[in-house]
Parts: structure tokens; C-alpha cells; sequence
């Protein structure tokens, strides 16, 4: 069995991880100081790829990074290209996981007790360290809980990255692709075996993710 797609998959999910991650803790950090008109103008752009069809922000990601755009050109010339590539499943991952991952980070630092800030800014302490010291390790399940649904969300995704990166066996292929070309092609015992692969993972996440709450729970009490 060609254990690629499994690979191929937690790759991409795994370095869509680290660019949310830190893309963001920061977005929302910053955004939530600012202006709430701004604010709300902000908030519909960066959560609108969680809300509209995947094959539309694949769509999207095409007219960007396209080989006849502009920007798909410039990036060709130096040799980078996202277009049938697994780095383009990076991209495509990302942009459908930040949503995930920003709006859980904002609820975190949203509910945090701000008269600790007060209370450091009081002692000098600098706005770095009150971030980096309090308000990140205050928020930390929170932020954690939105890692972990941002990485199950970039582990599952199939529209934006079926439209992106397509599907070419030992190069982009990810279990989600897998699962739909083994159907279509009426390999149904290989497309099963996938299916149980994908549902064993999204246990383990999902498990994670309560395990999380209720460690959260426990430290409010």
C-alpha cells in the first residue's frame, strides 16, 4: 500500500500548523486593540474562507497564483510554483485553517483578565514581555484548542487543495484526494481503508480537543 497520501497529508497540515499558529496569536491580538468598526471590516476578511466553498477559495488561490497571473508569473521566474505541487497544499491548508485559529485565539485574549496587564504595566514590565509572559500563557488552552482544530481542518481538506494542487499519485496526493479518486475509479476497498485512516485521526484530534476543554474547565474553577 502506497502510504504517501498519509504522509503527503501530515506534511502539509503540519507547516499550514506553524504558519496559523503565529499568523494567527498576532492577528487577533492585534485586531482585538483595534477601532470595532475596523475591527469588524477585519474580522469578515480574514474569517470569510471559513464560511464560503472550499472550491471557491481554490478558485481564488488559481487567479492568484495561477502561472498566467501576475504574482504565479513573478513566482515562476524565481522558481517557486504552488500551482500541482504540495507546496501549494501548504498555501491552500492555511488559508482554509487561519479562520480556525484566529477566531479561537480572539475568543482567548477576548476573555482574558485585562487588570493583570494593568497590574504589570503598573510595574514597568514592557507590553513584549506582558504579552509573551501573562496574556500568552494565560490564554494558552484556548490557543491550543485552536492549534488542534486548525490542524484537523488543514489534515481534511479537499476543495481548495483539489482545485490547487490536483491530484498525482507520490506527488499531491492527500488522503482526501485519495479517498475521492480511489471512489471514482471503484476502488472501494482502498478508499475505505483511507476513510478509516482520516476517521482515526479525527478521533484522536477530536479527544484532544475535549481533553483540552476540560483541562480548561478545571483551571477556571
Amino acid at each position: 500500500m502506497d502510504w504517501y497520501p498519509l504522509w503527503n497529508s501530515l506534511r502539509i497540515a503540519g507547516i499550514s500548523l506553524v504558519i496559523v499558529f503565529f499568523a494567527g496569536i498576532f492577528a487577533a491580538h492585534y485586531i482585538a486593540r483595534l477601532p470595532r468598526a475596523i475591527k469588524g471590516v477585519l474580522d469578515v476578511i480574514l474569517t470569510l474562507p471559513m464560511v464560503l466553498p472550499p472550491t471557491v477559495v481554490g478558485y481564488f488561490l488559481l487567479l492568484i497564483f495561477g502561472a498566467k497571473r501576475p504574482i504565479g508569473m513573478l513566482l515562476e521566474q524565481i522558481g517557486i510554483r504552488f500551482v500541482m505541487t504540495w507546496q501549494g497544499g501548504v498555501i491552500a491548508a492555511a488559508v482554509v485553517a487561519f479562520p480556525l485559529m484566529y477566531r479561537t485565539a480572539r475568543g482567548a485574549f477576548e476573555s482574558f483578565d485585562k487588570t493583570l496587564a494593568y497590574s504589570a504595566q503598573t510595574l514597568g514590565l514592557s507590553d513584549a514581555f506582558i504579552f509573551w509572559r501573562i496574556r500568552l500563557p494565560c490564554c494558552r488552552q484556548g490557543i491550543l484548542a485552536g492549534a488542534v482544530l486548525a490542524f484537523a481542518r488543514a489534515l481534511g481538506e479537499y476543495g481548495a487543495t483539489s482545485m490547487l494542487i490536483g491530484y498525482t499519485p507520490g506527488r499531491t496526493a492527500t488522503i482526501s484526494t485519495s479517498v475521492y479518486q480511489y471512489w471514482r475509479t471503484n476502488d472501494e476497498r482502498s478508499a475505505l481503508i483511507w476513510v478509516l485512516i482520516n476517521l482515526a485521526i479525527s478521533a484522536a484530534v477530536l479527544l484532544a480537543v475535549n481533553m483540552l476543554e476540560k483541562k480548561n474547565g478545571r483551571a477556571k474553577i
